[in-house]
């Protein structure tokens, strides 16, 4: 998901969105201990969608 369409999404929306990254994430992070995952850079591409989420919703935080 771009940033674009991020921020198009209700606030609501950006906190589900984002409270499931943080599951996908844990599940990710606690597999690849365990055996390594076919592809590692969805740990990273996970983190920087997290980052994102995370940082709309501060700016739409520090608009109201």
């Amino acid at each position: 998901m771009k940033y674009t369409e991020i921020q198009e999404l209700t606030t609501k929306e950006v906190k589900d969105l984002l409270s499931e990254e943080r599951d996908r994430y844990a599940k990710m992070k606690i597999s690849h201990s365990v055996s390594p995952l076919d592809n590692p850079l969805r740990i990273t591409m996970s983190r920087k969608m997290i980052a994102q989420l995370k940082t709309e919703l501060r700016k739409r935080q520090l608009s109201k």
